[in-house]
């Protein structure tokens, strides 16, 4: 089986990671086993972890200061030394995860980001800052400066760490609420384009800002490391009206993003619309806006949905998460998936994330392919099968271990097939001879590279 199944993590406000700002290095280290293990142990396969909050870093970046919601202290980094990015990344990969960076291109401050330090980019370019009426600063994202900075951030992380994919959530330019219902202050920076002879719209010049982005950073990141995946998650409804029955906030007049337009241009590799309502909300309808970005999906990207787990743990929004599930999976059969907001909602709810295991998530998942990033799967691996007692040892290598991300053993009692995905560390499988009255009579093995491609299984007849 083929699906993406991934849940965020949010370190802005220490949402979800770590608890708290200040946490000893061990501390932190530990709550991150259990989130990677919570994860691997309910058949989740990818996850999306927030490295950069608010124009700082969870890592060692020359570009920007250590977080504060790391820390406790903007700038100051962990004592006794890590880098946390580098251990989530370490520590996903053993457990057959995919990790992808999630970063805030433009938030430049967050309220709960206390003290603006020497080392924020508020003080440090404050022309290319603005402050909000509820207390955070943003990057414009008309200016150059912000654009540059932001894409060499993206770049940095992209060829120093061993990342998956990078992943931009719904803040482009702000929500209306966080200026007090007020414009975005551009008034400087919309002047000087007029003055310059632009003829565009303030509003077609704010959405041409961001275009220019979201294009040069899906460049940017193909040209460092093709395989890395790009991917976008922006608010669930490009506008009221699209299709017919949909209301709702306009992200493309109040947002500044124009979300369709990425999906028809293809400058995405996966696309995570945050369709946070119900399916029988008839204003804003799961299926009915999913269906909608389905016929969007002009360059055959991966569409998965965003789902909000965070609804509560009752029997009703068990039903409503697993028949999402099952709706996506209905609607887009060739490229299956889905991303939970946020993984706090799964680990506080006993019951929601037993109906999900024990229903759609059952049966672990590979990562759907990306053909268009690389098509070249795998060649199969060498495979041996010792007989141990009453068991059967599986061992398996490969003539270019460095492309494999995950094996999958396939072995057959009677005429039943079974499989079990396993990281590109393990190099053997024990199984029992038999399983009840039935004989184990084949075994298969095959490797998956970076980009989701299965390659050729071994076969292996086992004579008992």
């Amino acid at each position: 089986m083929k699906e993406f199944r991934a849940a965020w993590i949010a370190s802005v406000a220490n949402i979800n990671w770590p608890s708290k700002p200040g946490l000893s290095t061990a501390d932190q280290q530990k709550e991150a086993i259990a989130l990677l293990d919570f994860l691997k142990n309910n058949n989740f396969n990818a996850v999306v972890f927030q490295v950069r909050p608010q124009a700082d870093a969870l890592y060692k970046s020359d570009l920007e200061p250590w977080s504060y919601f790391l820390t406790g202290t903007q700038g100051k980094a962990p004592d006794p030394y890590y880098d946390p990015l580098q251990f989530w990344i370490e520590a996903a990969h053993d457990r057959g995860l995919e990790l992808h960076v999630w970063l805030n291109p433009y938030r430049a401050h967050h309220s709960s980001g206390k003290v603006i330090s020497d080392q924020s980019i508020v003080k440090k370019r404050p022309d290319l800052v603005v402050k909000l009426k509820d207390g955070q600063y943003w990057m414009d994202p008309s200016k150059k400066g912000t654009q540059d900075h932001a894409s060499a951030v993206v770049r940095d992380i992209v060829k120093r760490y061993d990342i998956d994919g990078v992943h931009f959530d719904d803040y482009f330019y702000p929500y209306d609420s966080y200026n007090g219902g007020a414009d975005f202050p551009d008034t400087d920076s919309w002047t000087a384009y007029q003055k310059s002879g632009g003829k565009l719209s303030r509003g077609d010049w704010r959405r041409e800002s961001v275009n220019t982005f979201i294009e040069r950073v899906y460049k940017e990141v193909k040209a460092e490391k093709k395989y890395v995946k790009f991917g976008l998650s922006p608010f669930g409804i490009w506008r009221p009206g699209f299709p017919a029955s949909i209301e709702g906030m306009d992200q493309y007049s109040t947002l500044y993003a124009d979300a369709r337009l990425w999906l028809n241009k293809g400058w995405i590799d996966y696309f995570t619309p945050q369709l946070y309502w119900k399916i029988n909300d008839i204003r804003q309808s799961f299926p009915v806006l999913l269906g909608w970005w389905a016929s969007e999906n002009t360059m055959n990207r991966h569409l998965w949905p965003g789902m909000n787990v965070g609804l509560g743990g009752d029997d009703k929004n068990v039903d409503e998460i697993v028949n999402q599930i099952m709706v996506s999976r209905g609607m887009l059969p060739n490229s299956m998936g889905a991303v939970h907001w946020s993984i706090a909602g799964l680990t506080k709810h006993d019951k929601l994330i037993k109906g999900i295991l024990e229903g759609p998530y059952k049966q672990a998942a590979l990562i759907p392919p990306s053909p268009w990033l690389d098509n070249q799967a795998p060649a199969a691996p060498q495979v041996n099968a010792e007989l141990q007692a009453d068991q059967v040892k599986i061992s398996w290598d490969h003539t270019d271990v460095k492309d494999v991300f995950r094996w999958v053993i396939y072995y057959q009692y009677g005429d039943k097939w079974k499989y079990t995905i396993l990281n590109r560390n393990d190099r053997f499988l024990m199984k029992n001879v038999k399983e009840g009255s039935l004989k184990l009579n084949k075994i298969s093995v095959s490797a998956v590279d970076r980009v989701g491609n299965e390659g050729l299984r071994r076969d292996i007849a086992i004579k008992l």
